[in-house]
């Protein structure tokens, strides 16, 4: 499972990680995001030990969505070293994540 990043977690967990970090913007609401959370989930679980994949509900946590101008979800953002070096907007094949991770290991 993806861990649950808040505003109040968001700095310690993605900024401040040695690790390669996937982050899902997403809603409740959405529909393509209920289609990308499943396999971000999947993703989660095989980069365990090797990195971060959380998820970020923007309904609850805005600021960081604001700061890395997420406005269409899902966006899945991939930082390395505190900053962002990758950003996936809409549904995507789970490669496209795994492809991204498997850059920065």
């Amino acid at each position: 499972m993806a861990l649950a990043i808040t505003d109040a977690t968001f700095e310690e967990v993605v900024l401040k990680s040695d690790k390669p970090v996937v982050v899902d913007f997403w809603a409740a609401w959405c529909g393509p995001c209920r289609m990308v959370g499943p396999v971000i989930d999947e993703v989660a679980t095989e980069y365990e030990g090797k990195a971060i994949v959380g998820k970020v509900d923007v309904d609850a946590n805005q600021e960081f969505a604001a700061k890395y101008g997420v406005r269409n979800i899902p966006t899945v953002l991939v930082f390395q070293n505190g900053e962002v070096v990758g950003r996936q907007v809409g549904v995507a094949p789970k490669k496209t994540y795994t492809d991204a991770i498997d850059a920065l290991l």
